[in-house]
């Protein structure tokens, strides 16, 4: 799937503030008197509760909790039956038939059909609709020209078969179609509910209607608390065993910690150097995301001189040895962020015959290793080479606090290297987006997050052709493998996980990009809270099965 990017980038960088923080006790002082009953804090208010127009990762959480797709996300990315109760792939892997459960409901008594499927696809396809998600439907048939408004929103490849048989036709085989069939922006639509409240559909809570374990109520679409209460209209009701989820928008670092101590909610964020004064309690813990930070070279520079040193391999491997990543997430992060072990993210997908990490299958040590003698050493022979014995780069970041302690970092590390001199450039996120978009940047600190468990959610963006390749990395042996991962070998699980492990190997022999850390959020959870299920890609909490002992 071709990604475009522009839509992700902004929902990705925007999600990163906004992850759920999950929380619950039997002894928090806003729990009621059953045991069955939990406190929540958001570290943000909620955006919207509508699944065409749903970008950040806070109301796919949300959203993941009230409703329901063909399947739903477990533990460790695993697909589990959702509407769905069983499916037939056939075609060569280009039809899939869903044959949906008969006691699925809406919260309103409706029933859940195949033609709900039906609306809620083309409602999101629909330009009219400007979800920015819509590019999560290249693939399935006439996708890319009903968003590209060349063809009617009813061309698309999904029709219903009856109530009860869905129907999906692809244009080519897609290796992770059933990931994306448990992703919120592929659920159902009740098109007489959306209808009846037209631009107000997912505003508030009550503009809106749920076919999930919770229905949300109190959310009046600017206020911040809310709550989720057990939908008993639910198919697999017997699962859920909270009633109610109460919310609470907590922002500050400092009194979510004070909210936690006191007992007036039971998950906190910690800040860095909260960090420090309690990695010893017995609440803490540590969440990964699959968002890997790095760097970019602009081989595009408007800069001749400069464009010419991030074509050098060996400037670039000079700039990756002179980082020091361990003490980067030790020194500079303290949230419980790694090192990158490569540019794809640690604990996204396993080896289908194996079960190893894709990280260990890809590993390129020497990309991510930090080694200021060889840094030197490289970084003199490669300036050799394009015959200059001086660069002035200047690194492009964000304003936030964190990220100008980045940007330092970084420049500190390469000054080092003899001749080098750079200006750090702090701007805005849009200014920031919109500068690496344009082309108008020497180095970035760029970010990518998986939308789902696959590689190809990272390997897709360097193909010479994406559009948001924004560094204009340009590999022909890259874009082979990459073409054959999501054409050729997309129905050989095998031989498309070779194709994108090597793909990864090119990636970062050319050291391609530098990456540097893997983002993960420490958090003080109380421990009597069980059955959270976090996922590091797509949707992160799934509190279907989450109870309170």
């Amino acid at each position: 799937m071709n990604l475009k990017t522009a839509a992700k980038v902004t929902a990705v960088a925007g999600a990163s503030l906004l992850f759920l923080a999950a929380c619950g006790s039997k002894n928090s002082s806003s729990s009621s008197s059953s045991k069955n009953t939990a406190t929540m804090a958001a570290q943000a208010e909620l955006p919207t509760m509508d699944l065409s127009k749903s970008t950040d990762v806070w109301s796919s959480n949300m959203l993941n909790n009230t409703n329901e797709g063909l399947y739903r996300i477990g533990k460790n990315g695993s697909i589990k039956p959702g509407i769905a109760k069983d499916t037939k792939v056939t075609n060569g892997g280009k039809t899939y038939t869903f044959t949906l459960r008969k006691n699925a409901k809406w919260s309103n008594g409706d029933k859940v059909t195949a033609k709900d499927f039906v609306y809620g696809w083309q409602r999101t396809v629909n330009p009219k609709t400007a979800s920015q998600y819509a590019y999560l439907y290249s693939g399935i048939e006439n996708a890319d020209q009903i968003v590209d408004g060349k063809k009617p929103v009813s061309s698309l490849g999904i029709k219903a078969d009856g109530d009860y048989k869905l129907v999906v036709t692809l244009e080519k085989p897609i290796a992770y179609f059933d990931k994306l069939m448990g992703f919120v922006n592929f659920f159902p639509q009740n098109e007489k509910v959306a209808k009846n409240y037209g631009s107000k559909y997912g505003t508030t809570s009550k503009a809106m209607v749920y076919n999930g374990p919770y229905k949300m109520s109190g959310w009046t679409g600017t206020n911040l608390s809310w709550k989720l209460t057990k939908n008993n209209d639910y198919w697999d009701k017997k699962a859920v065993k909270m009633d109610t989820i109460n919310y609470q928008v907590v922002k500050d670092n400092s009194t979510g910690l004070n909210l936690f101590n006191s007992g007036k909610i039971d998950d906190t964020v910690l800040s860095s150097q909260q960090v420090k004064n309690y990695k010893t309690n017995k609440n803490y813990k540590v969440r990964q995301t699959a968002s890997t930070f790095y760097v970019e070279f602009n081989r595009a520079d408007k800069d001749a001189k400069l464009a010419k040193a991030f074509k050098n391999k060996k400037i670039r491997q000079a700039l990756s040895y002179a980082i020091n990543r361990q003490q980067y997430v030790k020194s500079t992060l303290g949230d419980g962020s790694t090192v990158s072990k490569g540019y794809v993210s640690h604990n996204l997908a396993k080896n289908p015959e194996t079960g190893a990490d894709f990280t260990a299958d890809a590993a390129v040590p020497e990309a991510v290793k930090y080694d200021q003698t060889k840094a030197k050493q490289l970084f003199k022979e490669g300036m050799k080479e394009i015959g200059e014995t001086s660069l002035n780069i200047k690194l492009l970041s964000d304003d936030t606090e964190g990220a100008k302690k980045s940007t330092e970092f970084v420049q500190g590390a390469w000054e080092k290297l003899p001749g080098l001199k750079v200006t750090n450039q702090n701007v805005p996120f849009k200014t920031r987006l919109s500068r690496s978009q344009n082309g108008n940047f020497d180095t970035v600190i760029s970010a990518w997050n998986a939308d789902f468990t696959d590689p190809i959610s990272f390997l897709s963006l360097f193909t010479s052709d994406n559009s948001y390749n924004n560094g204009k990395y340009d590999s022909a042996e890259y874009d082979e493998l990459i073409k054959k991962a999501e054409g050729a070998d997309a129905n050989n699980k095998n031989a498309r996980w070779t194709d994108m492990v090597n793909a990864e190997k090119q990636l970062m022999n050319d050291e391609g990009v530098i990456p540097i850390y893997q983002k993960s959020e420490a958090h003080l959870t109380r421990t009597s809270l069980k059955g959270i299920i976090w996922n590091t890609a797509g949707t992160n909490y799934n509190l279907k099965y989450m109870s309170v002992k």
